[in-house]
């Protein structure tokens, strides 16, 4: 059994990963605040950077930061095309719970999402794992996987029920910060049921090094991007405003006009109707 090391460049790496886990949970949980006051294509396309930003910021690159800091006493590839697959399932997922539970209210909805996202987090996760490439067997501890799993699908449902409920700038910094425990606590569960046995196989793929450059570079153009588009766009208030507004325009157009009374008819005779008989 080779000798396995979670935190080889001490507690730089996790401290890391859960910084960039807040972040990406932070901008997910602001923009869709957004989504909760849009309509239309506008509230899915808040929705959808609500996913990249918790998706592939604060799971995806927390993943791979955290795998930075994974050590067996030998050189670990990773297989570019998986490890692309795995960025994507954690995007993918992530949107298709939050497009679940922005459809209505209720507990089976929240539920429904959490059980999709978590699911698909746990599966990006193990994709990502099995990307890597090393002097060696990878073996998984089933008790552990379960484990992992399980913290992945509680973890995503609280987010999901964060993402509906939380306003305001503390509470929206506590539940990211929540969100980090919950994001790290499963990456480092599901590590530590992993085995490794010893291999003559020479490791195939990309090394771990060579991901830097573009994960720093496409993090800091997501980052500003998302930042941008919030800076440039209403605030969830003023979304709110403009949205009750035109709604009441719009029921105020659909009111009929009440019609003009009815003038005073008069006698063919001359005599008023309300003059009195004599």
């Amino acid at each position: 059994m080779s000798h396995i090391n979670h935190f080889s460049h001490g507690a730089w790496t996790p401290l890391l990963a859960y910084l960039m886990s807040v972040v990406g949970s932070l901008l997910g949980l602001i923009l869709t605040a957004r989504a909760r006051s849009a309509q239309g294509a506008s509230r899915y396309r808040w929705l959808a950077g609500g996913a990249l930003a918790i998706g592939g910021t604060g799971i995806w690159v927390m993943h791979f930061i955290a795998m930075m800091g994974f050590d067996v006493n030998s050189e670990i590839r990773f297989d570019v095309g998986l490890t692309t697959i795995s960025a994507v399932v954690a995007v993918a997922v992530v949107y298709g719970g939050l497009h679940v539970v922005s459809r209505g209210d209720g507990l089976p909805r929240l539920l429904a999402g959490g059980l999709l996202a978590g699911t698909g987090v746990g599966a990006m996760h193990y994709i990502g794992m099995f990307a890597m490439s090393m002097s060696g067997t990878l073996t998984y501890d089933p008790v552990m996987v379960a484990l992992s799993v399980l913290i992945a699908i509680v973890a995503a449902t609280v987010a999901l029920w964060f993402t509906l409920k939380v306003e305001g700038p503390l509470a929206t910094t506590g539940a990211a910060l929540m969100m980090g425990v919950a994001v790290t606590g499963m990456h480092y569960t599901g590590m530590y049921g992993l085995s490794v046995a010893p291999g003559d196989n020479v490791p195939q793929g990309a090394r771990a090094m060579d991901f830097l450059l573009p994960l720093i570079a496409g993090i800091s153009l997501i980052t500003v991007g998302l930042l941008l588009a919030i800076l440039l766009s209403p605030s969830a208030r003023e979304m709110r405003e403009d949205s009750e507004l035109l709604e009441r325009l719009r029921h105020r157009g659909n009111t009929p006009a009440t019609p003009p009374p009815p003038a005073p008819q008069r006698r063919q005779d001359g005599d008023d109707l309300f003059t009195p008989r004599r």
